[in-house]
């Protein structure tokens, strides 16, 4: 069902002469849950735009499945690479809801019934059948991120790329963000996530990559990126608040999640 993905020493510069990239290089494994940190600028939306043909390496390579995307269309790479943007009236365009979630099965050559059964069944999945029939621009900002979303579940691609998922979300829409990224997992997609949220990355990814200045800082375990202090401070990113409190509290132990730190509070607080 899935796909990997791999960047090999990847530059990419704007025609401003603004070098975003600087020979990134990594691999993303089929089915693995990858989440890529780092402050504003750092090249993280840059990076995954490749995947999707909006940009091409300026040196370097990307792959997604066994062929590079060089030479590939949008539209091409739309069958293998759902892209859900930061912000999502880059990406709705249509007069209703239903209409934008439609689109793209639609695009990908699914007959009509195949449409309206993957958009219904999009739409239930991010708690939106309801506004089936509205306009898009009558939602809010965190119902146009999951119309956004729906768009992309409705075509089924073996890889999902999140751009900042939760954010504009409430506790609620975090949580049905956070369950949909398990469901995709268990399904065995490859998932990408660019995120500002530390607890969300920690507690739904098994691997962080951290980003600075266009190029890969840190790579590996969440546990073991988030105490690469010298790595977090270049990136401007702070660890999730559990491992924070853990340090503070001079803990043995790096708890990401709240059964963690219960079982972290137990061993280190007994006697």
């Amino acid at each position: 069902m899935s796909a990997s993905v791999r960047f090999d020493g990847v530059h990419f510069s704007y025609p401003s002469g603004v070098e975003a990239l600087r020979g990134v290089s990594f691999g993303v494994e089929p089915g693995e849950r990858l989440a890529i940190v780092g402050q504003n600028g750092a090249g993280k939306t840059t990076l995954v735009r490749h995947l999707n043909g909006i940009f091409q390496p300026s040196a370097g390579t990307v792959h997604v499945g066994d062929r590079p995307t060089t030479g590939r269309s949008i539209a091409e790479l739309a069958r293998q690479v759902g892209y859900v943007f930061q912000n999502p009236d880059e990406q709705i365009f249509a007069s209703t809801v239903r209409g934008d979630v439609e689109f793209g099965p639609r695009n990908l050559g699914y007959n009509a019934d195949e449409i309206t059964a993957r958009a219904a069944a999009a739409l239930q999945t991010v708690g939106l059948a309801d506004h089936a029939d509205s306009h898009p621009l009558h939602l809010s900002l965190s119902e146009r991120k999951r119309v956004a979303l729906a768009g992309v579940l409705a075509m089924g691609t073996e890889i999902v790329v999140l751009d900042e998922p939760t954010t504009g979300q409430d506790a609620r829409g975090v949580e049905l963000i956070a369950g949909i990224v398990e469901s995709l997992s268990a399904e065995g997609r490859t998932l990408i996530a660019i995120t500002h949220d530390m607890d969300f990355c920690a507690e739904h990814f098994g691997r962080v990559v951290v980003m600075a200045q266009g190029q890969v800082q840190a790579d590996g375990d969440p546990r073991e990126v988030f105490g690469c202090d010298a790595a977090l401070e270049l990136a401007a990113v702070e660890p999730p608040q559990l491992f924070r409190l853990a340090r503070h509290l001079g803990w043995s132990r790096r708890p990401l999640q709240v059964d963690e730190f219960v079982d972290a509070f137990e061993v280190e607080t007994r006697g």
